[in-house]
């Protein structure tokens, strides 16, 4: 296969390093709106740097991976779609739901393949933990706890185009809480808090947040994210049933220490970033979309499963900036 990468920024590097190691990966092609990086990108990984993204539908790729801005997403989609090409593009399509529908109404249209990157649906312990829901083993589900943590905030400028806290990072929680429960949110109850660096309330958003989903069949959620947490980089979901309760992402790394007496340690090194605690799950999410792009096997994550995320973040930003319980039904679908 002959691949173009649009962006070559932290995770459009590291998409390139598995791509070009990828035995059904016969040619790599690499492009950046900043072309002296894409340049430097290609280079250490013996690929071909585009002058520019325009190149990439040009030159007769088979597929794409969209790993750009996010504001950039909607765009590189729709381009993919109009040239028939399948696309993996990393969350979200856009991160508003105009934009996000629009970019679905475009591949539907064109009938191609679209694959989300929510990586936490490749990882092993969101794996057996649903399989272990799905089984029945844990008895009916009553509470989920879902935490993500971040070890420091990113840059000032990043804020603005983030989508906030919900969109950027609980959106993983709201995606994989669907994969693995098979409910869907009915109602949200969020709040936050811009108590920190003075950079989160100047980009209107804030770095701690949390919210109380209600689930079709009455489990309650709490979600909670933060860009604070210096111990490290922590995402942790406690599933609790009437027969067992059990834990994703507790292990000698998790960045947690315990008052008890007989409590287990510190870790010695903790996670340092998303890229470090999922980067298994991030190769088998690129070695699964090669596979969809080939027919060889069924799209795992759909743009319809990303918008019911986004749909839930936005949920819970409406919820936030008013004060009160939004019920799902207010926010647009397809």
């Amino acid at each position: 296969m002959r691949i173009g990468l649009i962006g070559t920024g932290r995770i459009g590097t590291f998409h390139a390093g598995v791509l070009s190691r990828h035995r059904e990966v016969g040619a790599l092609v690499v492009a950046d709106t900043d072309a002296q990086r894409a340049r430097a990108v290609a280079t250490r990984i013996g690929a071909t740097a585009a002058p520019s993204v325009d190149e990439i539908f040009k030159w007769g790729v088979d597929a794409v991976v969209i790993a750009s801005a996010t504001a950039s997403h909607a765009d590189l989609i729709g381009r993919a779609a109009r040239a028939g090409l399948p696309a993996f593009c990393e969350k979200p399509i856009a991160v508003d739901l105009a934009g996000t529908l629009g970019a679905l109404r475009e591949v539907a249209d064109a009938g191609t393949v679209l694959q989300l990157g929510f990586m936490r649906r490749f990882d092993a312990g969101f794996g057996k933990a649903r399989d272990l829901v799905r089984s029945g083993e844990l008895g009916r589900l009553h509470t989920i706890r879902a935490i993500t943590a971040d070890p420091a905030p990113p840059p000032a400028e990043y804020l603005p185009l983030s989508g906030g806290l919900y969109r950027d990072c609980l959106i993983h929680d709201f995606d994989i809480l669907r994969w693995i429960t098979g409910r869907e949110v009915v109602e949200v109850y969020a709040t936050g808090s811009d108590a920190g660096d003075p950079m989160f309330r100047a980009a209107g958003d804030v770095d701690t947040a949390a919210a109380v989903l209600t689930l079709d069949d009455g489990t309650l959620v709490s979600a909670t994210a933060t860009r604070c947490n210096g111990a490290g980089y922590d995402v942790r979901m406690e599933l609790c049933g009437e027969s067992d309760t059990v834990v994703v992402g507790l292990d000698d790394r998790t960045p947690i220490s315990s008052t008890e007496p007989k409590g287990p340690p510190a870790a010695d090194k903790p996670w340092t970033g998303f890229l470090e605690r999922f980067a298994p799950a991030y190769e088998a999410e690129l070695a699964t979309f090669i596979q969809v792009a080939l027919g060889g096997l069924d799209n795992p994550c759909d743009g319809r499963e990303a918008l019911e995320a986004l749909r839930i973040a936005e949920a819970c930003e409406l919820s936030r900036r008013e004060r009160r319980p939004v019920p799902m039904a207010e926010i647009p679908g397809l």
